[in-house]
């Protein structure tokens, strides 16, 4: 019989304690962030406080955050988020300042004859843009929509974060579902039709939670002359162009999104003068530097560096690897932690997909887990982009504004699990 040397039961219990460790320091660095962000401490150097509190637990090495800060100013991807949130702005203020955003919610308003369901159905729209940080586009619709209304910023910055982003799991031009087909080896078909179900659920889950309590409120704008109505009709067209166009540009043309949103601000600019809807170019170029904001994204974009560097991406998917537990919920926890780490879907299907391809014949069952868990987890943290830029715009308080969403990623994920282990059953 085998029995274990006391130089492996050491090594052993090591491993274990490594394990262990990594999830206390996280623990204690997610602490420390929202401790931050209680103090009102903008959400950009809270997540950068986080990041130095690992990098001193685990390298406290000054080449270590060099390298991490290096890597973060040489990616494209660093500024094609930076140009990508600074066109999507020039776009705003264009559609905001010529009065075209305005007509537009008029004649949707007059389209829909119902508030809430626009308040549901443009972010959601708008959300099919696959833009990092596009929420700033929606979250001046969402605003000119409620104007009325008496909702708090909380309660606008929830609407907007969360129907924008109900298509996750079955939109085929989300980065992420591209990158979970193409690494966990299956059909995306196969993938949109085992996962677009959870899209109604989000927009059921979203319109219980923070839709349906709006009741007794005016709906309809007031009657308006003929030719207004006409000229609000062009605005929603023009309005509208933009997003169309970008994902024109982005999905047939191939353009990143930076270039893609450029061209169209830079179209839309001199269509707007064309049409009589004035607006400065000055007034469009200087107010759309939102310094706060920018500082901000880089500080969170230098924080996933970090972890990158440190090793701490690594560490977390070995110490989940090493456990006991099953194989799904091991691929659910990992994909939920990296998810919060990084804030994107890039970041949690490059880490974990990988894994859920080497189980072969389960890979379905498996990436449904993963991009849930992992969608869920992006959705609850303050490195995801969207958050962000919205809480930005709204001047949201973050907890405020996180809390309708846990509680709508735990239903969410509750149903999903009864119906995977369900489904596994049969």
């Amino acid at each position: 019989m085998f029995r274990p040397t006391s130089k492996l039961k050491w090594a052993i219990s090591r491993r274990e304690a490594n394990a262990v460790n990594i999830f206390v320091l996280l623990a204690v660095a997610f602490l420390l962030i929202l401790f931050l962000l209680k103090k009102k401490v903008p959400i950009g150097p809270s997540m950068l406080a986080g990041g130095l509190l690992l990098w001193l637990a685990r390298s406290a090495q000054p080449v270590a955050l060099g390298q991490a800060l290096t890597q973060t100013l040489s990616m494209p991807r660093t500024y094609d988020i930076l140009l990508a949130l600074y066109f999507v702005m020039c776009l705003e203020i264009e559609l905001r300042v010529s009065g075209t955003l305005r007509g537009m919610v008029n004649a949707l308003q007059r389209l829909f004859s119902s508030v809430r369901v626009l308040l549901a159905i443009m972010p959601a729209f708008l959300g099919l843009l696959p833009s990092l940080g596009g929420a700033r586009f929606s979250a001046p619709i969402v605003d000119e929509l409620s104007r009325d209304l008496p909702l708090s910023a909380e309660r606008k910055a929830a609407i907007n974060f969360w129907f924008r982003h109900i298509f996750e799991f079955s939109s085929p031009i989300i980065p992420g579902m591209i990158m979970a087909c193409n690494i966990a080896g299956v059909p995306f078909s196969a993938f949109l039709k085992h996962l677009s179900w959870l899209t109604v659920l989000a927009f059921a889950v979203g319109w219980f939670l923070l839709i349906r309590p709006l009741r007794g409120l005016p709906e309809t704008p007031p009657p308006a002359p003929e030719h207004q109505r006409t000229r609000e009709t062009h605005d929603l067209f023009l309005a509208l162009s933009p997003v169309v166009a970008t994902f024109l540009l982005v999905v047939g043309a191939d353009f990143n999104a930076s270039w893609a949103m450029g061209l169209v601000t830079f179209v839309l600019f001199f269509l707007l003068r064309a049409t009589g809807r004035f607006v400065g170019a000055r007034d469009v170029v200087i107010v759309a530097l939102d310094r706060k904001m920018f500082l901000n994204v880089l500080c969170i974009l230098y924080f996933i560096q970090i972890l990158t560097v440190t090793g701490v991406l690594t560490e977390i998917v070995a110490a989940f690897q090493q456990s006991p537990l099953p194989v799904s919920a091991i691929i659910a926890g990992v994909s939920f932690l990296i998810g919060m780490l990084t804030g994107m879907s890039q970041g949690h299907v490059a880490i974990v997909m990988p894994i859920v391809a080497a189980f072969g014949m389960s890979s379905l069952h498996l990436a449904g887990i993963a991009m849930a868990f992992g969608v869920a987890g992006q959705m609850l943290t303050p490195t995801h982009m969207c958050l962000v830029v919205t809480m930005d715009y709204f001047h949201a308080d973050f907890f405020g504004t996180l809390k309708p969403i846990l509680l709508a990623e735990v239903i969410l994920l509750t149903v999903f699990s009864g119906v995977t282990y369900l489904a596994g059953q049969t």
